[in-house]
């Protein structure tokens, strides 16, 4: 099993975390990019993580979570959006690199 980068004090608390898109790229001035984001918070609340509170802006949100793992559901949110959102943005033909 991998190691996280995600250090949590207490995982039992809500916690709150800034999350940013790799070189600020403003990715979330779409509808359908922050529906994206949506879904992913409704695939984590269904595998146990409560989100308390969000704020989307154009290139981070801002997230207040609590979850039994928090550590590596985060790690899964990230990974599972990123996914999501670089199919989308290369099927519009917004180019990423």
């Amino acid at each position: 099993m991998g190691r996280s980068r995600y250090i949590f004090t207490d995982p039992t608390q809500p916690h709150f975390m800034t999350l940013t898109v790799l070189n600020w790229i403003p990715v979330f001035t779409r509808p359908d990019t922050v529906n994206i984001l949506f879904d992913s918070f409704r695939f984590m609340m269904n595998e146990g993580m409560n989100i308390y509170a969000y704020v989307i802006l154009e290139n981070h949100l801002h997230l207040i979570a609590q979850s039994e793992q928090l550590d590596k559901d985060i790690a899964r949110f990230k990974s599972f959006t990123a996914r999501r959102l670089i199919s989308y943005l290369q099927l519009i033909g917004f180019i990423l690199f």
